[in-house]
């Protein structure tokens, strides 16, 4: 048998193909000694407790020396992770990563007082301040929306004691993501050409798209053998997250887990809910898909492992790295010149870690902290896929850019509900580029079931995942257990419901729950879906409105979280508040899949 076909280690990677970390800390002595910077100035921090409320002079300096403390923070995270990321494995940086963890509880735990201390401040206080010291005008926004957590703060000796424990809830995820990334292998099998493969997170959606249909199956059938293996240790892990989220939720007094998590963009469950129930709505859309794929893959039964190859089976589109950012520029130029400058820094200036290594951390991802330029992580396979994955995260990158450039430390970090639409309208905007330049009738079809895939993947897909999240949330907050059978049992009915009658879901389907990493932020996914609906929109405004459209979207690039998010969104010219995108969005998916009937 041939030889077994391993992935590169991290020092087997070319020097071009990877991030530079160096931009944050030029050497690991530099990070050590930011760390030892940061815990140094803690008791200097804590020292203005009782003082921020007798003057304004003492208030700005407080937050003038914790913006500067909470952002040389922000660049000790962002590197250790990194660096951990690259290779999980890598003790020394498993190490780093826990000192930032640590020095995150401490911080917070040196900052508890403050916002008992300005909510326990009399009445009009706080304007004869911002009128005294004209310079803390800047921090006014932040000091009114701790004035509406009031209700949700507790007194300075409980704050500080909560602070304590966050290093300690963040023990799910780590957990997760050690297993996930470090421990959790998942065999070989025979690929296309007879070879032995390593299965990876990266290779598993290649072979997914497969178009043979044992090797589908059979990295189908080796994945989750892995993950029923540790099912019910994934139970416990997923279990805990939930009640840690209870347990926030519960002592700062918010109605439910949701309620909490949406509570910081000021976001009503009502979004929440209105996307679940819009997308039922419009179910019977996708099982029109899904019998359309049965019809044209021509099999008597349609699994699960059959959902992501490409319906246009002799159509192909391999795409070697330096093409597909040649591509993304080549989509993005409605955006005008200065954005696909900035975009082109990124892609020049090492701002990307491109392949996937032994030990480095799954999917992709988009971080940095403010004073240098974001970075973004790829597993980049070559597939059309990563070539949107590559606009999406550059999406990301530059949104932090701008926002970045444009606001003060304090409002420059966007909101997660906001997060995905920038990254999403890059994918829009790169997708009907490609549509647009389609030179025949197959190259059309494979880029539509491209397109209606992305609606699968995003706006079903994560809805899916979010009404599994309300549900069982909702189970702990009831007393109801969560062990591995009700966790299958539940995510099993989720999937028969949201593909219909005509798809198989295969038993295996019922512990994708245990390899969803987005679960360990608790209801982060359904924005995936918001984002997405409204990236739709705004894309619609850039190619019809040209420079006036994307004028409005600058604005909100630029915005940081100087507003709320629903507002940031207005200005650019959505309402996600009312339904209306996420319908609108789904009714282009049902053209999409009447166009893509008619062509196959």
């Amino acid at each position: 048998m041939a030889e077994v076909k391993k992935l590169p280690t991290r020092e087997e990677i070319k020097e071009e193909d990877k991030w530079a970390l160096e931009d944050l800390f030029a050497l690991d002595a530099d990070w050590e000694q930011a760390l030892e910077t940061l815990e140094s100035r803690l008791a200097e921090i804590k020292g203005y407790a009782g003082k921020i409320s007798v003057s304004g002079e003492a208030l700005y300096a407080y937050l003038e020396l914790t913006s500067e403390m909470e952002n040389l923070f922000e660049k000790i995270l962002v590197y250790s992770n990194e660096k951990m990321h690259q290779d999980m494995s890598n003790a020394k940086y498993q190490g780093y990563a826990a000192k930032a963890q640590a020095a995150a509880a401490k911080l917070s735990a040196s900052e508890a007082f403050f916002e008992p201390e300005i909510l326990g401040m009399p009445e009009g206080k706080l304007q004869e301040f911002l009128e005294q010291k004209k310079e803390l005008e800047q921090y006014r926004l932040l000091l009114e929306r701790i004035l509406r957590r009031k209700a949700h703060t507790l007194s300075a000796a409980e704050e500080e004691i909560i602070a304590k424990t966050y290093e300690i809830s963040s023990a799910p995820d780590d957990i997760f993501s050690l297993f996930n990334d470090a421990d959790a292998k998942f065999g070989t099998i025979i690929d296309e050409d007879g070879n032995e493969v390593e299965l990876t997170h990266g290779r598993f959606s290649r072979f997914m798209e497969s178009s043979d249909r044992r090797v589908r199956k059979e990295a189908f059938t080796s994945l989750y053998r892995t993950y029923d293996q540790f099912k019910n240790t994934l139970a416990a892990t997923y279990g805990a997250n939930v009640k840690k989220a209870k347990f926030y939720a519960n002592v700062r007094k918010y109605p439910s887990s949701l309620a909490a998590a949406l509570a910081p963009g000021n976001i009503p469950t009502e979004v929440y809910d209105n996307l679940i129930e819009t997308v039922h709505r419009f179910l019977p859309a996708m099982y029109r898909y899904v019998a359309l794929r049965k019809r044209v893959l021509g099999v008597e039964e349609l699994h699960m492992y059959d959902v992501y190859v490409p319906l246009v089976a002799d159509y192909k589109m391999e795409v070697p790295f330096t093409e597909a950012k040649e591509i993304v520029k080549r989509g993005l130029a409605p955006m005008g010149e200065e954005y696909i400058s900035h975009l082109e820094e990124g892609f020049t200036n090492r701002w990307i870690d491109v392949y996937e290594n032994q030990g480095k951390r799954s999917g992709a991802y988009s971080w940095g902290a403010y004073g240098t330029h974001p970075y973004v992580l790829l597993n980049y396979q070559g597939k059309l896929d990563d070539v949107f994955t590559l606009a999406h995260e550059m999406g990301h990158a530059l949104h932090t850019y701008y926002s970045n450039a444009n606001q003060p430390y304090i409002y420059s970090g966007y909101l997660i509900f906001v997060a995905e639409v920038a990254s999403t309208c890059n994918e829009s905007l790169l997708m009907q580029y490609l549509l647009k330049e389609s030179k025949d009738k197959k190259e059309k079809a494979y880029l539509l079931n491209h397109f209606i895939d992305q609606f699968k993947g995003t706006l079903f897909r994560q809805t899916m995942f979010a009404e599994f999240e309300k549900i069982t949330h909702e189970m702990y907050a009831k007393g109801e257990s969560l062990t591995a059978e009700n966790l299958c049992d539940i995510y099993l009915k989720l999937n028969q419901k949201y593909f219909g009658d005509e798809m198989v879901s295969d038993p295996q389907i019922a512990l994708e729950w245990a390899r969803i990493p987005h679960f360990y932020t608790e209801f982060y996914v359904y924005q995936y879906a918001t984002g997405f609906s409204c990236a739709i929109a705004l894309s619609k405004r850039i190619l019809e409105l040209g420079e006036e459209g994307v004028a409005d979207y600058m604005k909100f690039l630029k915005g940081g979280c100087s507003q709320d998010p629903i507002e940031l969104l207005k200005m650019a010219g959505v309402d996600i508040s009312s339904p209306k995108p996420v319908e609108d969005a789904l009714t282009l998916f049902e053209e999409l899949v009447s166009e893509l009937e008619e062509l196959l």
